[in-house]
């Protein structure tokens, strides 16, 4: 139990950040930018064990869940663009 507790506080400190650094206006509240964080660690840790850089059983570190964090919003904001636009 304690680990998913630990995996949202995480999620929510990369949701965040990652939230700051992409420009832009960003969908969602608390638990938005929560499950945007654990979904980027989650794409992090599949881009990181396609190029090799981790192990079948390890996962992302913090900065390869905030890149996977980044790509998400990036993702979404081509998408709302692309539907503004429409």
């Amino acid at each position: 139990m304690l680990h998913l507790l630990w995996t949202a506080l995480i999620g929510l400190v990369v949701g965040a950040l990652a939230k700051l650094i992409m420009p832009g206006k960003e969908p969602g509240g608390i638990f938005i930018t929560m499950l945007i964080g654990i979904a980027g660690s989650f794409l992090g840790t599949f881009l990181g064990r396609a190029i090799g850089h981790y192990e079948p059983d390890q996962s992302a570190g913090f900065l390869m869940s905030l890149v996977g964090a980044l790509i998400l919003l990036g993702i979404y904001n081509l998408i709302r663009r692309s539907r503004a636009t429409t």
